[in-house]
């Protein structure tokens, strides 16, 4: 097996005015900061002439072209097409744009399954559609010690109509076997809508090796602009048909995207995806860019979770959640006698920032017994973290602790 190109992160970070402030960022599972190359995308296309798109003159064109540049780009991420990118003002909006859709499709009698390690981005949309529909949810529990998903073989029957599962949670980490989940789900004949927004900015992601009918994310997790996609076949979009405007488009994949787009923002986009592709050196299309700089984000990622993880198992005080061996890089702890917000400002005051609460994965930290105290602190590592940022986190855990 060839080794992953290495992260040379003086060079990342460098492409990020921000961390200029220096804060050590360890919340980006709540949000990425983003590289001069996206800022002056977004800049560049405000300052061009762009207007709405229909017209025939070079402006409108423009902003027809900001579109198809960014369903290209979100393709190439994550191995879809371009006809199959809906691009939204974020996830879960669209999720219950796609929600609405499919439920036209459900009656009594049908089910959705949903699972307690997701965001609620990915559960609330099912569950409320569901109701209205009049179809059953079921729940696929998650074990509170390791943070794992139960069997979700016990969950699926000839009635499942959709199986919702994150590619990763948000709080802990875990990433599930989400391929094993879409092909039980597809045996049953149903679909599979897979949370990506916490999995993309930390692996090479190929929709179609993890079995997503529908594979969504957001770009500001992946030091982008605000904004959501969701990728799927267009074929399969082709058969929905979500509530929208009589006169807007009813083409694939607009008639999923409501509204006036932010076309500087999808300039942003595709600064975005450039900007991961060129991490490490060496040519090829996009996507070939994008695998190899993946890699190199994940190991890098990886070296620095195993630091954080051993540091914190130092500390006397300080609890952890989660034992998945396969995680991204994102931690949640608790330190003894304190709450997770006074950890949350006391780590701020010393130019750390953590997030604290329960992260919108409420049936998870209810799972931990957490709900009704706080939540969880988390810690977050991204490709611009670096080792000296994992140091000042350790070392004021530590005086918390102490």
């Amino acid at each position: 097996m060839s080794q992953a190109p290495t992260l040379d992160v003086r060079a990342v970070r460098a492409q990020f005015p921000a961390l200029a402030e220096g804060t050590a960022h360890f919340d980006a599972p709540g949000g990425t900061q983003v590289p001069f190359a996206v800022v002056d995308a977004v800049a560049a296309s405000l300052r061009s002439a762009v207007s709405n798109r229909g017209g025939p003159f070079p402006s409108s064109a423009r902003a027809e072209q900001a579109v198809a540049d960014a369903r290209s780009a979100v393709a190439d991420l994550v191995g879809g097409l371009p006809d199959g990118v809906v691009l939204g003002q974020s996830m879960t909006a669209l999720t219950y744009v796609l929600a609405g859709a499919l439920a036209k499709r459900w009656g009594p009698g049908d089910e959705v399954v949903v699972t307690r390690l997701d965001h609620d981005a990915n559960v609330r949309p099912w569950v409320q559609a569901a109701e209205r529909a009049g179809a059953a949810v079921r729940w696929l529990d998650v074990d509170p010690a390791s943070c794992l998903l139960g069997d979700h073989t016990a969950v699926l029957s000839e009635r499942t109509r959709l199986v919702a599962v994150t590619g990763a949670s948000n709080v802990v980490g875990t990433r599930p076997d989400v391929r094993a989940v879409t092909d039980a789900a597809h045996e049953v004949g149903a679909l599979a809508y897979v949370d990506g927004v916490h999995l993309t900015p930390h692996v090479p992601v190929d929709v179609a090796a993890l079995g997503a009918d529908f594979y969504a994310l957001s770009l500001y997790k992946l030091s982008g602009p605000h904004l959501g996609a969701v990728v799927a076949d267009p074929a399969l979009l082709e058969g929905l048909h979500p509530d929208k405007l009589l006169p807007s488009s009813d083409a694939v994949p607009a008639r999923f995207e409501h509204g006036t787009p932010p076309f500087e923002l999808h300039a942003g986009v595709v600064a975005a995806v450039e900007h991961l592709a060129g991490l490490v050196p060496g040519g090829g299309a996009r996507r070939e860019r994008l695998l190899r700089s993946m890699a190199a984000v994940q190991a890098h990622e990886e070296a620095l979770l195993d630091r954080l993880v051993a540091g914190l198992e130092g500390v006397e005080g300080v609890t952890t959640y989660g034992a998945a061996l396969l995680r991204t890089p994102t931690v949640a702890l608790r330190v003894a006698g304190r709450s997770p917000r006074e950890v949350a400002e006391a780590l701020a005051a010393r130019g750390v920032a953590v997030g604290d609460g329960d992260f919108y994965a409420r049936e998870l930290v209810r799972a931990l017994g957490l709900h009704g105290d706080g939540g969880v602190v988390r810690a977050g590592v991204v490709h611009y973290t670096s080792g000296d940022d994992v140091d000042r986190l350790l070392a004021g855990v530590a005086a918390l602790a102490a």
